[in-house]
């Protein structure tokens, strides 16, 4: 197994890695509301001999922590923020610490902490080694909105890189090549007449319906899209009383793709849509557009050398006592029946082999796709929940609050760590990585997909 001074540096600051990451889970702040992890995390980069800039690109609850000088400059892309409406306690049934409240759902908590750990290892090693390079902790926020990173590239972020690392928890130990989609968001206002609708209907002119009718026009555009288009919408506002003609209602769509030019392109069509809705219903029309990110873009370079260290670091040891957490966790996962069917349930309850290098396609999102267009990057996935654990779940909850989660946590920051220090040893594998991100741009250029006049979101009073 491959021990090193960066992964032992990991096991040595073991207690200040876990106790950030529970401080963090027992405080879940969503999307550019997270000051509290914010500081917090600020507050261990500080101490572990960082320099360390909060509200960096603008963003109020944004962190650049650097250590170090030369090359290969290498970014460990953090998050914090949790998900609304998923609080839950530890333990294997459902139930809120706070009914409505957030909870880290999808284990964030835990993702900021891991790539600090990998910071943190591979600061360790190029100051014991006398190595050149230049380490950079991003914390990110906002990833479940899908636009921190997007708008920290607008202002400048991550062109400082060669490369890039990203680790998530989940329910395997894998690095995936495959591409998750882009997405732009956005929120399709429509103001008519108010009027009373049994005693004069006439005279009004119903917001509501151009909603509707705006979502039949985009249930017809799904049949004349490629394959990797998702459409996806909630209504936010749709009136007050049944007697009442609605003048104001609203709604809220996702469309996601492949490639930006497929989500530019339906975004444009479902924009003609709602316009056409507009006209039908004689209501005025706002659109408010709340941004996009661009679809994952892996690197076979960097996967094979992050996987050649997964394999060759001890993985963690589950106790009894998690395995039979895991496995109560999994007989209440809605997908338990059918996962047991397909065979994907055999072993122990927790992944605990190393997947080969998977090339699967993800109809998910995640603003790491804007950060690798920009340089090349990678995702690395350890195993912090229940094999069967639904994405954004009360079960991903749970785990990312005990030992289940911070082993894995533990396990992908030094994957992480020792992934970035193979790079900095070997300048041509940074070279190969970069040939192969140029290869994949095909001669394109980032172009950030929230215009400059869109205001980054501020942190609730």
């Amino acid at each position: 197994m491959l021990e090193t001074i960066a992964t032992k540096a990991i096991e040595k600051n073991e207690k200040l890695l876990t106790d950030l990451a529970k401080k963090i889970w027992d405080h879940p702040e969503t999307a550019y509301n997270e000051v509290k992890a914010c500081e917090w995390t600020a507050e261990v980069l500080r101490s572990l001999g960082f320099e360390v800039e909060v509200g960096y690109a603008d963003l109020p609850t944004a962190i650049r922590a650097t250590w170090g000088k030369g090359h290969p400059v290498i970014g460990f892309l953090g998050e914090y923020d949790a998900l609304p409406g998923l609080s839950q306690k530890v333990g294997t049934e459902k139930e809120a610490i706070e009914y409505g409240a957030p909870g880290q759902g999808c284990g964030h908590n835990l993702l900021g902490v891991a790539c600090l750990g990998g910071a943190l290892g591979m600061k360790a090693e190029l100051e014991e080694r006398g190595l050149e390079g230049t380490v950079v902790y991003y914390g990110c926020p906002a990833e479940e909105a899908l636009t921190g990173k997007t708008f920290m590239a607008r202002n400048g972020a991550f062109q400082e890189l060669d490369l890039a690392l990203a680790w998530h928890g989940g329910t395997m130990n894998a690095v995936n090549v495959g591409c998750s989609n882009g997405l732009n968001s956005a929120i399709f206002h429509f103001k008519g007449i108010t009027a009373h609708a049994g005693g004069d209907p006439h005279n009004g002119r119903s917001a509501l319906d151009a909603v509707e009718l705006m979502n039949v026009g985009a249930n017809y555009l799904r049949e004349h899209v490629t394959s990797d288009v998702r459409i996806h919408y909630v209504i936010k506002e749709g009136g007050t009383a049944p007697n009442i003609v609605p003048d104001n209602a609203s709604v809220w769509y996702y469309v996601r793709a492949q490639s930006r030019e497929a989500i530019d392109d339906t975004y444009r069509r479902l924009v003609l849509v709602a316009e056409g809705a507009a006209h039908m219903t004689e209501t005025q029309l706002e659109i408010e557009f709340l941004g996009g990110c661009y679809n994952t873009l892996g690197n076979e370079v960097l996967a094979q050398v992050a996987h050649d260290c997964m394999e060759n670091i001890q993985g963690p040891q589950w106790t009894e006592e998690e395995l039979e957490f895991a496995n109560k966790l999994n007989l209440a996962s809605p997908q338990y029946q059918k996962m047991k069917d397909a065979g994907q349930l055999e072993g122990p309850a927790i992944h605990s082999e190393v997947a080969p290098v998977t090339h699967r396609d993800g109809y998910g999102s995640t603003d790491v796709g804007d950060v690798e267009h920009i340089v090349p990057g990678i995702m690395i996935n350890t195993a912090t929940c229940n094999r069967a654990a639904p994405g954004h779940s009360w079960q991903i909850t749970s785990c990312a609050g005990m030992s289940i989660g911070e082993k894995g946590m533990l396990y992908g920051a030094k994957v992480l760590a020792a992934t970035a220090v193979k790079l900095a040893e070997d300048p041509e594998l940074v070279k190969k990585a970069q040939e192969e991100f140029k290869t994949n741009m095909k001669g394109k250029t980032y172009k950030c997909p929230i215009p400059k006049e869109i205001p980054i979101p501020q942190p609730q009073k």
